[in-house]
């Protein structure tokens, strides 16, 4: 039997924040003082079911915000995106007619002209996320002018004094970017990489982004092709700010303010974190001290998904189907091997570590080798036969993809990389 609580870890954040605008209109209109944020607290937690909760909220009230335009928008479409959807939205704050985007753990975000409105609509303690110490983080980070990082306009208090955080617009992510090409140019083994210009455009500023990060201690945690945003699906190959920025910060480390602000130390920072197919194998076994090479191995295997054509490097099931990331785990064994002590030193240290544990695999990688894992064959058609310099992208996946943390690249190291040169 399916536990009672089930409906309400599906109610995404957006479905609430949007049942708390129903909930505001209704009540203006009736000329009670009443918080809709109460009122609908109230109700997810007394209500019995999804249903149960959908009737309290007014059904007369405007419906709710549109969805976006498809993911999977091409160059040619950009001119739809510089303008705001001609469809009403909803008010938050100043800014009117706003238009919904997407959800996640703790937040909704809407459109509003050239603008993002982050809502914090999740106000319990979900750790690792603190809208708090986002905001704090991002305002010192634009202060510094980090480069390519989306910067922090502004910051204010919805009429339920719900957090709300201000960006620029970016209308594409490199998840579109992969999700176009990868829809242009088939899919598997065979699949045609991302051009070498885009590659530099993208990496570039991703780099730029973690080394400003990590030479402050800054672990970003969650880097994966949703998290950086593009202007364009064409962006500059020097991957100016602006053309290409590093987003969603909200679950990032900060060796000063996540100890005060969230009780986390550096030293027990807390093992959720990445998502998916991205996920760092220091955190799958325990290691509660991982640092800023947690974020190499996250870009790398978004490096190598942009080599596959958009097919993920590791296999990963969604975290609410296998809890315990044994299928991620296995995945990268699959790939990489099983590790040793020889291999992985410093998991014999690992709260749980990864010896004689599971089956033995060879890897992929040691059978066949990067360049195949990576793109396929050499010097296909679709690879464009550039042997040189596609060799120069496998072997900074190579260094980056490795169980050993310390013998991970660092961001400042892979900007130096001879195929990222050419970006500046």
């Amino acid at each position: 039997m399916a536990d009672v609580g089930d409906w309400r870890r599906s109610l995404t954040a957006s479905e609430r924040y949007t049942n708390i605008q129903k909930l505001t209109q209704a009540l203006k209109a009736a000329s009670l003082s009443r918080s809709a944020f109460s009122i609908e607290e109230e109700a997810y937690k007394n209500a019995e079911s999804r249903a149960s909760i959908h009737r309290s909220i007014p059904s007369s009230e405007p419906e709710s915000p549109p969805e976006p335009p498809h993911s999977t928008a091409t160059a040619e479409d950009q001119e739809e995106h510089d303008d705001s959807p001609s469809s009403p939205g909803i008010t938050i704050g100043p800014y009117q007619n706003c238009h919904y985007v997407a959800s996640g753990v703790t937040a909704a975000v809407y459109r509003s002209r050239q603008r993002a409105l982050k809502v914090i609509v999740e106000t319990r303690n979900l750790a690792p996320h603190n809208p708090t110490l986002e905001a704090k983080l991002l305002a010192d980070l634009r202060a510094a002018s980090a480069p390519n990082i989306i910067p922090l306009l502004s910051t204010f208090h919805d009429h339920d004094q719900r957090l709300v955080l201000v960006f620029p617009y970016m209308p594409f992510s490199l998840d579109h970017l992969l999700s176009t090409h990868r829809a242009r140019n088939g899919s598997g083994s065979v699949a045609a990489p991302l051009p070498p210009p885009v590659l530099r455009a993208v990496f570039t500023a991703l780099f730029r982004a973690l080394a400003h990060l990590h030479a402050q201690g800054i672990v970003h945690r969650d880097v994966k092709p949703s998290a950086v945003l593009l202007s364009s699906l064409s962006p500059s190959p020097a991957g100016r700010p602006g053309d290409v920025y590093l987003a969603d910060l909200g679950a990032a480390h900060h060796p000063a303010h996540s100890p005060l602000l969230s009780g986390e130390p550096a030293d027990a920072k807390v093992l959720d974190v990445g998502t998916g197919p991205y996920r760092a194998p220091e955190a799958l076994f325990g290691h509660r001290a991982y640092a800023a090479p947690l974020d190499l191995w996250s870009a790398g295997c978004v490096l190598a998904e942009c080599l596959r054509g958009g097919e993920p490097l590791f296999e990963s099931r969604p975290a609410h189907e296998d809890g315990s990331q044994l299928g991620l785990v296995l995945s990268i064994f699959k790939t990489l091997g099983t590790p040793t002590e020889e291999t992985w030193p410093e998991a014999k240290g690992f709260r749980t570590p990864p010896f004689e544990m599971y089956r033995v695999f060879e890897g992929t990688v040691e059978r066949e080798g990067w360049r195949r894992v990576l793109l396929g064959r050499c010097g296909s058609a679709g690879h464009g036969g550039e042997c040189d310099e596609w060799d120069e992208w496998v072997g900074l996946v190579e260094r980056l993809v490795r169980y050993e943390s310390a013998t991970r690249v660092t961001a400042a190291e892979a900007l130096r990389w001879p195929c990222l040169r050419g970006g500046g």
